[in-house]
């Protein structure tokens, strides 16, 4: 199937972007139906500011608040250590 360049509107900022021909071809050989709806920038902007942790991996240790501490003494040497 030829693909040709698509004048797209952004669903965040409303501008217009070009989903070109290349960038169609890589969508359909990832197995992706949808075209996309962000602009270049606006994706960027969404995975900069995700709370997720990025690398595709998703969770990470951050955002979960203050843990509680406790002292504990260490079998080894006798100090007390937080845990």
């Amino acid at each position: 199937m030829p693909y040709t360049d698509k004048t797209l509107v952004c669903s965040d900022c409303g501008a217009e972007f070009t989903f070109t021909a290349g960038e169609q071809e890589f969508h359909e050989s990832k197995g992706f139906t949808n075209e996309p709806r962000r602009c270049p920038n606006c994706r960027r902007a969404r995975k900069g500011d995700s709370p997720r942790g990025g690398g595709g991996g998703g969770g990470g240790y951050g955002g979960g608040g203050d843990r509680e501490m406790f002292t504990v003494t260490c079998s080894s040497c006798g100090k007390d250590a937080k845990v």
